[in-house]
């Protein structure tokens, strides 16, 4: 297996995030920033725009900005990421800025795991009746009452944008409010090079991120017990009161086409969790945490697909990379 070795401390994973800025950015500030990783944490204060705060260490850094190991993947944007060996194993345009579409919900989840209690009642708002065409919901309902876990299910089983806008004003008021927890977040990961307007992703020209910022977002998420779980779930059932107080059981089914089915992960590797997402502007996106038989754990990114058959088969050129 060939791969970029990461470089994993704390400076160069956040010299990676900020150095690089979506337009503009040369192949040479980018190694003149990584001219800069032998410098320590300590050299950095919070004032500069390379410190975040509680910043996980072991984290993949790409060594540098050019395309590695693209074949058999068409996509605008797209990484794996070994976390164990430490390496990119295949890496295109990953700090380029795209649309990510629902993949959005991972750090809605995320936050609302931090800020609250699975045991907690949500009211869903009059907002969440999202009349957008082509929306994903979870066929929730204004005045509807559920538990946040099941909120959260609905959330990211069915990729619910309903259920999203529940989330976002039990937690921040409205999605004004929701979005600054979110950029408060994503800044603290290390995830500088991204922008979030609202908590589902629906498009807005203001509402962006990277391939490697969402893989920071993700792999900051995938530590939380809870959200390994949710993630990694092909259908759910929720009990939910409505406003007049009648109950009804809601089944959700997974949008991942891999737990459905309909597309097959390569020999030795497991699924372990992830986020559909997709709009016009987004095309079809894609973020997923792997096991392969050797033990080994994987994260895997994919922006920007022109299809569901090209992300999918992008995916699993993607992952067959990690047993080559």
């Amino acid at each position: 297996m060939s791969g970029v070795k990461c470089k994993c401390f704390l400076a160069a994973a956040a010299l990676a995030a900020v150095s690089l800025t979506v337009s503009g950015c040369t192949e040479k500030s980018f190694k003149n920033a990584y001219d800069m990783n032998t410098m320590h944490l300590a050299d950095f204060d919070a004032g500069s725009p390379f410190y975040a705060e509680g910043f996980a260490s072991g984290l993949c850094v790409p060594g540098n900005y050019e395309k590695l190991n693209t074949d058999g993947v068409d996509a605008e944007a797209f990484a794996l990421f070994s976390l164990n060996d430490g390496e990119v194993i295949s890496q295109q345009n990953i700090y380029e800025r795209v649309y990510p579409a629902s993949t959005t919900k991972i750090l809605t989840c995320l936050i609302a795991l931090e800020m609250g209690d699975l045991t907690d009642t949500v009211t869903v708002p009059d907002s969440a009746a999202i009349k957008v065409s082509g929306s994903s919901m979870a066929n929730l309902k204004p005045g509807d009452k559920l538990s946040l876990s099941d909120l959260l299910y609905g959330l990211m089983v069915p990729s619910g944008n309903d259920a999203a806008e529940a989330i976002a004003v039990h937690f921040g008021g409205s999605d004004e409010g929701f979005a600054e927890l979110m950029n408060e977040k994503a800044r603290s990961l290390g995830a500088t090079q991204s922008h979030f307007t609202n908590p589902h992703g629906l498009p807005d020209p203001n509402h962006y991120t990277t391939a490697y910022d969402m893989y920071l977002i993700f792999n900051a998420a995938m530590q939380n017990p809870s959200f390994r779980e949710i993630a990694s779930k092909r259908s759910h059932e929720a009990r939910v009161t409505d406003a007049s107080g009648d109950t009804r059981t809601v089944r959700w089914d997974s949008s991942n086409q891999y737990l459905t089915g309909n597309y097959t992960l390569p020999s030795g590797i497991s699924y372990t969790g992830g986020k559909t997402g997709h709009t016009a502007d987004a095309g079809y996106c894609l973020v997923m945490a792997e096991t392969a038989d050797d033990g080994k754990n994987y994260i895997s990114v994919v922006y920007k697909a022109g299809s569901y058959q090209k992300l999918y088969d992008g995916m699993t050129a993607l992952l067959a990379k990690s047993r080559n």
